[in-house]
């Protein structure tokens, strides 16, 4: 998410086709399962589901260009049965 943008309710022009921006939201809202560092920017634009607007379109594919472009990040799951998560942490 870029820092300087607020998205708020109502913000604009409403978008011609609300449910491709309800599908797409939902596909990426599936994808945070294994790409934890777009969790927050999706949140944000899965609060505008109800009427989204040109505005949350915009940050909806600003995050899909940062996909692209970051296609080696994320976390990979293998095929063995452990379902232990394993965390390391440097706390000074």
């Amino acid at each position: 998410m870029d820092p300087n943008t607020k998205l708020l309710p109502n913000q604009g022009e409403l978008i011609f086709d609300p449910e491709q921006y309800r599908r797409l939201v939902g596909k990426l809202n599936y994808l945070t399962v294994t790409r934890p560092d777009i969790s927050f920017a999706v949140s944000v634009v899965s609060q505008f589901l109800n009427s989204p607007c040109e505005d949350h379109w915009n940050a909806v594919i600003r995050i899909l260009k940062y996909i692209k472009r970051s296609l080696g990040k994320g976390l990979l799951y293998g095929s063995n049965n452990h379902t232990r998560v394993v965390c390391y942490s440097n706390a000074d």
